[in-house]
């Protein structure tokens, strides 16, 4: 069974930087594809980026393309995002997400992290 534990999350300034993880405590990390989805208060659930399992392809939603990277380390059983020049309305639980299906759909995903908070203030 695979279990999905992320961190990273915190407090950044807007323009900053913050790395988040996603750590698989299970022996299955490399069959599945990977992403990150994150909820603001009060909102629904949305899509910001998806990588194959063999890292060979990603996709990004488009209110993230060119500050987001979205890789993984299948020897680390490790999935990261990495968030550059960071906005207040990026604030948000971000979740990662797995699944054997590409590219990723919220109602096909198959295993959920507990989520990390990330929160940029102005």
């Amino acid at each position: 069974q695979v279990h999905l534990v992320e961190s990273g999350g915190g407090l950044v300034q807007a323009g900053g930087s913050l790395r988040l993880s996603c750590a698989d405590s299970g022996s299955t990390f490399s069959i599945y594809h990977m992403g990150w989805f994150r909820q603001a208060p009060g909102k629904e659930r949305e899509f910001v980026a998806g990588i194959t399992w063999s890292g060979d392809n990603t996709y990004y939603a488009d209110s993230v393309k060119g500050r987001f990277t979205i890789s993984r380390n299948n020897n680390k059983n490790t999935v990261y995002l990495q968030m550059n020049s960071l906005k207040p309305e990026d604030t948000a639980n971000y979740y990662c997400a797995a699944d054997s299906v590409y590219p990723l759909r919220y109602s096909y995903i198959e295993l959920w992290g507990q989520g990390t908070l990330v929160t940029v203030s102005s």
